[in-house]
């Protein structure tokens, strides 16, 4: 069977999978979050933490304390990067470095899990275990409670604000959702060869006769939770293009499922909150249509070599697994950017211009295609809401979603959460173009070497935490930077989106009247697929004309 029929065949397997797990995965996260009772364990953590799971929250008050939450999560899992060498299991590493350990932090606490260390010599057992990994959990839960507390806004009437109960979101998320799933996947994963162990190491002899240690980790627990809650954060420097993080061409597969499963299946979510599935539907229809474009014009960018070496080797393989090869590549790199996982099982600054351009279309699409583990849902809710003012105005009628009015208050809120992640990108970028050290950090010149510097800050925003990898950002300036964007990327939004939650719900629903635009549609679907394509266009043109575009037609 050739390559082509092989990737066609995954491909088919993934989205039937994917087909079989929507409805009871969707109706089961649904229930997760309406549900009135809480399980034992959660009781008592509620009671260690002196929290009243009883009560419900205002917009302001749910997002303090999902700000708070954060914070104190950065301050702690900065602490334990630099207490390492006192904690045990440190494997010889020692203390984190300042400047690595403000920027794993944030990182790790954003859901970006960029890496600008190296995993092997720098993170210890303890360290990836109860520092990285509890903040896999918990900033994935953060995400999914932001967008449930938006879907609430337009399912409550006359609320007063009230959204929800922030801690009690979180904890459901990790103890009926996450963890769970994580569970039977890690199991799956070690099954199938990918590494638990907490050695430092196993020495062996090569082939030459010479002594080496060959790093281990506790990967397989790490690897569930990295991609079910699009993280992205490899125990290994090579993530998932690692033998031991991802050792075959089942475990890719598992990998690629577990991080689109969540995502797609909060569609359904959404439907069966709201009481209409069509509404999730049509989202999903979003979603799919801007997945498969983009997957078509990597895969094929991809398959259709350009250079000698290319085309002697019958495709663009280059930094790709041979495991692997294009198809499984090419499926990895845009789901993993589709989302803000993260994780890569090839390297994408070897891309061909235009397969590698559209690895960033897909995080400036500002990831809601399906996008990552509830940021993917609130972000493409809050594209409805523009496509539906959009369409109000070409009509002359006061635009409605959901039975909710959209004045200017409502559009406001949307409009921040779309310009923030563009304002992030294009002033980083601008600014580390503009400073002489920055020709130092690149590893190529001219329209590759911009698009390096692109993709850096395209991932920090999004909360994506992949790179390109020829860019060095080891420094003062990436460290800081890129730490700041992450924050800015990931936070302005959720305030953003807690507040618009909050005049949703005090709003009352309204029936939806003969000049109502229908929402749960094709049309509607079609009109929001323009609606992102439209405002990439217009904000990241001149960007990508200069980059992956020029290098692509040079």
């Amino acid at each position: 069977m050739g390559d082509t029929a092989a990737g066609l065949l995954q491909l088919l397997a993934l989205l039937v999978a994917l087909g079989v797990v929507w409805r009871p995965l969707g109706d089961w996260m649904a229930r997760v979050y309406t549900a009135e009772g809480h399980w034992r364990g959660e009781r008592l953590i509620y009671r260690l933490t002196g929290v009243d799971p009883d009560s419900d929250q205002r917009a302001g008050t749910y997002a303090v304390a999902v700000l708070a939450f954060s914070l104190l999560g950065i301050v702690l899992l900065y602490l334990v990067q630099r207490l390492q060498g006192v904690l045990g299991f440190d494997q010889g590493h020692g203390a984190v470095d300042p400047g690595v350990a403000f920027n794993t932090a944030i990182s790790f606490v954003t859901n970006t899990n960029w890496q600008s260390y190296v995993p092997e010599t720098t993170m210890g057992a303890v360290t990836q275990m109860i520092g990285l990994t509890v903040q896999n959990f918990v900033s994935a839960a953060v995400g999914m409670a932001v967008a449930v507390a938006l879907v609430r806004g337009f399912v409550r009437s006359r609320a007063g604000g009230r959204i929800g109960n922030a801690w009690v979101d979180i904890v459901r998320g990790c103890t009926r959702i996450l963890l769970p799933i994580s569970v039977v996947v890690a199991l799956v994963l070690l099954a199938l060869g990918v590494v638990m162990s907490l050695h430092a190491g196993a020495d062996v002899v090569g082939v030459d006769g010479r002594a080496s240690t060959i790093a281990l980790a506790p990967a397989a627990s790490q690897e569930a939770i990295k991609e079910l809650g699009t993280n992205g954060g490899g125990v290994f420097n090579a993530n998932s293009a690692h033998p031991f993080e991802n050792p075959n061409g089942a475990t890719n597969w598992i990998e690629i499922f577990a991080l689109l499963v969540i995502p797609v299946a909060l569609t359904r979510t959404f439907g069966r909150m709201v009481g209409n599935q069509r509404q999730g539907v049509a989202l999903l229809g979003v979603m799919a249509t801007l997945w498969g474009a983009m997957l078509a014009i990597i895969w094929v960018a991809e398959a259709h070599a350009s250079g000698p070496a290319a085309v002697a080797a019958g495709a663009n393989l280059e930094g790709k697994e041979a495991r692997f090869g294009v198809p499984s590549s090419a499926l990895f790199a845009n789901s993993t950017t589709a989302t803000s996982t993260g994780a890569v099982n090839s390297m994408h600054d070897s891309y061909s211009a235009f397969g590698g351009g559209g690895t960033i279309l897909n995080m400036l699409f500002s990831e809601m295609t399906p996008g990552g583990v509830g940021t993917g849902l609130y972000s493409i809710l809050v594209v409805a809401i523009i496509a539906v003012f959009l369409a109000g105005l070409m009509v002359g009628r006061t635009p409605e979603y959901l039975g909710k009015k959209l004045g200017r208050r409502e559009v406001t809120c949307a409009v921040v959460v779309v310009l923030a992640m563009p304002a992030v990108v294009l002033l980083g970028t601008g600014l580390a173009i503009a400073l002489p050290s920055t020709g130092d950090a690149l590893g190529n010149s001219g329209p590759h070497g911009l698009s390096e510097v692109l993709y850096a800050f395209a991932s920090a925003a999004n909360n994506n935490g992949s790179a390109f990898a020829g860019l060095t950002v080891t420094g003062p300036f990436f460290q800081t930077a890129l730490g700041v964007a992450m924050l800015l990327g990931r936070f302005l939004p959720i305030v953003a989106v807690l507040a618009l939650a909050g005049l949703l719900a005090r709003q009352p629903r309204v029936p939806p009247s003969a000049g109502t635009l229908a929402t749960d549609k094709p049309l509607f679907s079609v009109l929001v697929v323009g609606t992102i394509v439209l405002v990439a266009a217009i904000t990241f043109l001149p960007a990508l004309a200069l980059s992956p575009i020029a290098e692509g037609l040079s």
